[in-house]
């Protein structure tokens, strides 16, 4: 794509890789049946114009886990098709407990490592919750992350222990909480207060493989390794980590010594990094540079024992050793890129002019003199009416202003020729003898009772008195 790629995730199997993007869409990529041209072989969009926060396969690799930016996650299986939303809940209600789901927007949530029905989500609302796949009518339970104050912390990321037992979620106050996932989730069984800056958003939290230790990415560009058994203070720190990103996550190499986690780059920077560091040290033992990109997600995945990096340019980036990797990215970049034959039918033209007559084709005619003849038939072809001026004729009436006698005429069709004449009184006066000699209107209808006029006669010289002029009726 060309936005930030935002969530990642392969199956446990290695078989196939998932990834969503700020721009909507998740798409599905399978390392068997990809070939070097690296095309995935199907693209959805889930949550509509939703940026898709974060990814997860089940621990059967049969479902996938959709966390966006809408209050309800959805679960769909691996080929892409829904299976389960889960329900929102009222906004209305004020204890987060009486309502059935999520009010505010999710920020994330992933399986439970052993058990196939059960995934966890956290959102904006200040509660974690748990959900059962069959049942997403109602949450399974729920805990409220509280800051020191007692008000409402809302988390910022969520995971399960490797072994279940524990959920934890970093929070925008800095702290971290935990909850046994064997008893009620009313008091927290470790719980970690300023842990990172307040107000900054903690984008990842993630278990170490022996359980013992936990690693947090801060949006305070550290990253701090913790040791459950001893929550007070942080067993190593690391900082200058700069990330924009608010889903920038961290992971545990598969042998447990190296943590790491990805970068963005600043001004004056090529590009961002992929930091490794010791465990036991947390030094520096190596960084990958990603030209003009930065760095979002990160994973190692340990079947496959490769690196795949979700950049900042929309870009996907695989790390591997020839030598030491395992199918994943060696499965379709020995395989060469396919081109697809294009499906069309094309008949070829074979020129014989010796054959016999009944085998000779005939040659293409000329159609000029058919179209010339088709122009002077007026019902093959018609000439299109020519476009009128300021006057109208033939029925047309041509454009006119908004007045109303204009709109009376351009809508009953009325052709005025009294313009055509040129002098208008002419025009009346032509019809006065053919009036006068063959009256139908009025005269008709008073030629009964009408008195025959007598007009005075007319005085040229000027000496008749004023009332001779006029008319007298006898």
């Amino acid at each position: 794509g060309t936005k930030p790629v935002s969530a990642l995730n392969v199956d446990h199997s290695g078989a196939r890789l998932i990834s969503g993007s700020v721009d909507y869409d998740v798409k599905l990529w399978d390392f068997a049946g990809m070939s070097s041209s690296l095309q995935s072989f199907r693209t959805i969009r889930p949550c509509e114009s939703h940026p898709i926060l974060d990814l997860h396969y089940s621990i059967t690799g049969d479902a996938i886990l959709i966390i966006s930016g809408t209050a309800q996650a959805k679960v769909v299986d691996r080929d892409g098709y829904e299976k389960a939303e889960c329900v929102k809940g009222d906004q209305y209600i004020t204890d987060m407990a009486r309502t059935k789901g999520h009010i505010a927007s999710l920020v994330g949530g992933c399986w439970h490592p052993r058990d196939k029905q059960e995934f966890l989500t956290c959102s904006q609302d200040g509660t974690c919750r748990i959900w059962n796949v069959e049942d997403v009518k109602q949450h399974k339970g729920i805990m409220k992350s509280r800051s020191q104050n007692g008000l409402r912390a809302a988390p910022t990321s969520c995971t399960y222990s490797r072994d279940g037992n524990l959920i934890a979620c970093a929070c925008n106050d800095g702290s971290i909480q935990m909850w046994d996932h064997r008893k009620m989730f009313v008091n927290t069984s470790v719980l970690i207060r300023n842990a990172h800056q307040s107000g900054t958003e903690t984008s990842s939290i993630v278990f170490a493989y022996d359980g013992r230790n936990v690693a947090t990415r801060g949006g305070d560009s550290t990253l701090k390794l913790w040791d459950i058994r001893q929550p007070k203070s942080p067993v190593h720190s690391a900082g200058d980590l700069f990330s924009r990103f608010s889903m920038t996550n961290c992971a545990f190499s598969p042998n447990d010594r190296l943590l790491f986690t990805g970068t963005s780059f600043q001004k004056g920077e090529s590009g961002g990094k992929v930091v490794f560091l010791d465990r036991t040290t947390f030094e520096r033992v190596h960084e990958i540079d990603v030209p003009k990109a930065h760095v979002v997600r990160a994973l190692w995945h340990p079947k496959l024992n490769q690196i795949i990096v979700g950049a900042g340019d929309g870009n996907i980036h695989l790390y591997y050793d020839a030598a030491k990797s395992h199918n994943g990215a060696k499965l379709c970049l020995g395989k060469p890129k396919r081109i697809r034959p294009h499906e069309m039918m094309s008949t070829v033209r074979v020129i014989t002019p010796h054959a016999l007559p009944m085998f000779r084709e005939d040659k293409p005619r000329s159609t000029r003199r058919a179209m010339e003849k088709a122009r002077k038939d007026p019902l093959l072809s018609k000439q299109p009416d020519l476009p009128i001026g300021n006057k109208g004729s033939g029925g047309r009436v041509a454009t006119s202003g908004s007045t109303l006698s204009s709109y009376i005429v351009r809508n009953l069709g009325i052709a005025s020729r009294i313009e055509d004449e040129g002098n208008p009184r002419e025009a009346i006066l032509r019809h006065a003898s053919a009036a006068a000699a063959n009256p139908y209107w009025v005269s008709p209808a008073y030629s009964k009772t009408q008195p025959k006029p007598i007009w005075a006669p007319e005085n040229n010289d000027g000496d008749e008195e004023p009332d001779a002029k006029k008319g007298k009726l006898n």
